[in-house]
């Protein structure tokens, strides 16, 4: 119904059907769409005021979606299996900071809820991140309370403790059944306290001389008891590695995950030797007593993560910065950084950690007109495109390596649903908008036919993809004869053993198998079609060929 109503006005408007005004103001939805912008692949959007998560085209046309009873909790993954991974936020009137979940579901591509667990009480409250683990267990951050008594206890000075106190933890947990879970594993960070207020507090020290302890009074205040929200968590599984993200101390740290929970809880032991202390931080010295405020890098980031292998910087860390309190003003950059190692996984000595310099940053040109001041993230593409999620804006852009926009899109969903066309979306606000390429394993053996835009009231729109574009490198090694086609279409890959996908200009799957030789495109319309072939290792071969009729 919905596609027909899409038909329907997208014809009245070329016809002239529509009103002026609806047919010139496009408020929401694709906004930009130009040469350069990585359309071979799909977008995962889950609006936080809202309680369905889309997977759409970078024309803005929903391919696929997933209902839960819940508005979304910040995170959500699509897995490799097609499972949608995410988190909830059910009402919670303790922990009532940004970033609120407390359940987290597994819903598969049916839309069945496969898994879910609540961890959301008057104690704990699970917030912001997850992440999948390569086992299928899952982390995930917890906010827990800690009593006025047990904040004295760790030496935070007497002005600092407020009505309310969280701490912060790292639980792993393994599934069971279908509503319960194992903590397999967990990291508290209360265990790793410093302090050089009170000499008679067993955590005395000087905080300079501990950088791998978190020092109790650094950024604390006693009218807000989310002292160092997190808001990022990743996993390293070639090092077995955690990383976070703590807006409060505007950092990010490192952990070791070859640890046991008794370990975690210590200093010594586990893969580094160091029990549950912090291998690694970086952005704000002074929170160790390193520094200043003029050696600070960091400012209220968000969406810290190892850049994975395929694209640019690999190995490296990338963080949304976005620049909370930047001496040289309101914006926001998306930033590289590499950490000085001795070894994978073996951070150099010396204080403040290094590095001095970014790898690289991206900013707007006007670097003021572009400024997220909370939630967001950002994403590198293999081709070295970024793809930015500004989160209270409800706006996702992707600029080239050069720094030219070549996407926009302003999510249309609102807290209660989707909005027309021609209105301004009002509490369309996103945690991130992470992309899977069409060659992901999520969408092997499904099709993924464009429905509509997920606006109301629909305005024509020129918006057309353009799929697999091949470069010489992309297209060696793989012989489409004759191009064009009438009848029969012969491949040649240079592996004996592949997956092929072919698809139109839309984005439509329309035909896939394994080693497939030849096409059979008689009755296929004429057209041009892209044709991919994928490895057993991952690599992907993809050619252009159209289809003429005698």
């Amino acid at each position: 119904m919905k596609k027909t109503r899409y038909l329907l006005l997208l014809l009245a408007a070329l016809s002239g059907g529509l009103p002026p005004q609806a047919q010139a103001q496009q408020t929401v939805g694709v906004q930009l769409h130009a040469a350069g912008s990585t359309d071979d692949g799909y977008v995962l959007l889950a609006p936080i005021q809202y309680t369905r998560t889309y997977l759409m085209d970078k024309c803005g046309r929903e391919v696929h979606g997933w209902n839960s009873a819940y508005k979304a909790g910040q995170a959500a993954y699509l897995l490799p299996d097609g499972t949608l991974l995410r988190a909830g936020a059910p009402a919670n009137a303790t922990f009532t900071a940004g970033g609120l979940g407390g359940i987290i579901e597994k819903i598969d591509w049916n839309g069945t809820v496969t898994w879910s667990y609540q961890i959301s009480n008057t104690a704990e409250c699970q917030h912001h991140d997850i992440r999948i683990l390569p086992n299928g267990n899952i982390l995930a951050l917890v906010w827990e309370t800690k009593t006025a008594a047990q904040v004295t206890a760790a030496g935070r000075n007497a002005s600092q403790i407020g009505a309310s106190n969280w701490s912060e933890k790292v639980v792993e947990l393994q599934p069971v059944g279908t509503n319960q879970a194992t903590v397999v594993w967990e990291w508290h960070a209360w265990d790793h306290l410093v302090q050089d207020q009170d000499p008679a507090k067993a955590n005395y020290a000087p905080v300079a001389q501990h950088p791998e302890l978190l020092n109790v009074n650094y950024g604390a205040t006693a009218n807000n008891p989310d002292w160092l929200h997190l808001n990022a968590l990743d996993y390293n599984p070639d090092l077995d590695q955690i990383l976070l993200s703590s807006h409060g101390l505007d950092e990010v740290w490192v952990l070791d995950h070859g640890t046991t929970t008794a370990q975690a809880a210590g200093h010594a032991g586990g893969t580094r030797g160091h029990g549950g202390d912090l291998l690694y931080r970086w952005g704000n010295p002074a929170a160790y007593g390193q520094g200043s405020a003029a050696t600070q890098q960091l400012f209220g980031q968000h969406n810290a993560y190892w850049l994975p292998a395929g694209v640019p910087y690999a190995g490296s860390i990338q963080v949304f910065n976005n620049g909370q309190g930047r001496p040289a003003g309101k914006y926001s950059s998306v930033d590289v950084l590499t950490p000085p190692q001795t070894a994978p996984g073996v951070y150099a000595a010396g204080l403040p950690y290094g590095p001095n310099v970014l790898t690289t940053t991206y900013a707007d040109p006007t670097p003021t007109s572009f400024y997220a001041q909370n939630i967001s993230g950002a994403q590198r593409l293999p081709n070295g495109n970024l793809l930015v999620c500004n989160g209270p804006a409800g706006r996702v852009f992707e600029v080239t390596s050069t720094g030219a926009k070549v996407w926009d899109y302003i999510n249309p969903v609102s807290a209660t649903g989707p909005v027309a066309q021609g209105t301004t979306a009002r509490q369309n606000v996103l945690f991130r908008a992470p992309f899977y390429p069409a060659s992901y394993a999520a969408f092997s053996g499904r099709t993924l036919p464009p429905g509509a835009p997920l606006e109301l009231n629909l305005t024509a729109s020129s918006c057309s993809l353009v799929l697999g574009t091949a470069t010489a490198a992309e297209a060696a090694g793989l012989t489409l004869y004759p191009n064009p086609a009438a009848s029969r279409l012969t491949i040649e890959a240079p592996w004996p053993a592949y997956e092929v996908q072919v698809r139109n200009l839309t984005g439509q799957l329309l035909q896939q198998g394994p080693n497939l030789r030849q096409l059979l495109v008689a009755g296929w319309p004429a057209g041009i079609y892209v044709l991919s072939v994928q490895a057993p290792d991952g690599t992907v071969l993809r050619r252009k060929f159209s289809v003429d009729k005698p």
